[in-house]
């Protein structure tokens, strides 16, 4: 019999990745959706509530592993004060209602995999490179971060293994970041943001659907994980990289800080700020990525 896998945000970008990966691999998949959609022969839907409180039981039920990527989108909208409290709030609930659901219906699974982000270690510039052990950084990415990671702790009172993967940017054929920056470059209007001196920690969605799988498959991974490419990509050089996918050098100035600032308020800190990160956890499993050149990973994402 398949093993079963519940994803939560499981019709996200990274979500349908993940499923397709999960299906050609054996496994059945049932998604979390606030709306009712066809099953499939391998997939199907099952609805939740956060604000009635309410999961179907039977994909709780037929749930083998749980692998949690709910929330808002972090760059979605400006950070006012009930946007962050949203941001927060989409993250720790949901875990909480799973948590519950699971602790109703006396389910234990054999893991629960969450989403987490490179953001925990701080919107901040430098050249450090940042390992798991390091502490949450004392700002909003970091706490919610924090925050995040923190409400699997329940699940490790019911004898769970739990995983959190520490994302990075993550690349994909006209989704994620790249469907976002194409629209722009592709009419060679692309150009560097602030500095462009400001580190971007990237992934390859295979990369990253793959370490979600290496989490299912690998029962001795507990704990956080970084997902991202350990290189010295900075904004600047990202930008250059892409122009030339579309037949250009960049011509444009850098865009101003103070615009970033005033179009995006707080925000802007998600573009003009960025870590170097270490991978050699995840690697030290056996883990082996199939993107760590940036251009080879553009090229496979523009089919150029």
């Amino acid at each position: 019999m398949k093993k079963n896998v519940l994803i939560s945000g499981g019709t996200g970008f990274v979500g349908k990745h993940l499923t397709s990966l999960l299906v050609s691999h054996g496994f059945s998949v049932s998604v979390l959706s606030r709306r009712k959609q066809v099953n499939t022969d391998d997939v199907f839907y099952y609805t939740w509530n956060l604000e009635a409180q309410t999961i179907e039981e039977e994909a709780i039920k037929k749930a083998d592993y749980i692998i949690h990527l709910a929330g808002e989108g972090i760059a979605d909208k400006r950070w006012a004060k009930k946007r962050k409290a949203a941001i927060l709030s989409s993250r720790i609930e949901t875990a909480q209602l799973l948590y519950n659901a699971l602790e109703k219906n006396n389910k234990k699974v054999e893991a629960i995999i969450s989403a987490s982000a490179v953001g925990i270690y701080g919107a901040i510039n430098g050249r450090a490179i940042c390992t798991e052990e390091m502490q949450p950084a004392n700002d909003f990415l970091g706490y919610t971060c924090q925050k995040w990671e923190s409400s699997l702790h329940d699940f490790e009172k019911l004898g769970i293994r739990t995983v959190q993967i520490r994302t990075g940017l993550v690349l994909g054929a006209n989704e994620g970041l790249l469907k976002h920056l194409s629209t722009v470059f592709k009419f060679k209007l692309g150009s560097a943001l602030g500095s462009g001196k400001q580190y971007m920690p990237w992934i390859h969605i295979d990369d990253l659907s793959a370490i979600y799988l290496e989490a299912i498959n690998n029962s001795a991974m507990n704990g956080a994980y970084n997902a991202a490419i350990t290189d010295d990509t900075t904004n600047q050089s990202f930008s250059e990289t892409l122009a030339k996918f579309y037949g250009y050098n960049i011509w444009l100035p850098n865009v101003p800080s103070f615009l970033l600032k005033i179009f995006l308020g707080e925000m802007s800190k998600i573009v003009l700020t960025g870590r170097r990160i270490s991978n050699i956890k995840i690697k030290n499993t056996g883990f082996k990525f199939q993107f760590e050149n940036l251009e080879v990973a553009l090229r496979d994402c523009l089919g150029r």
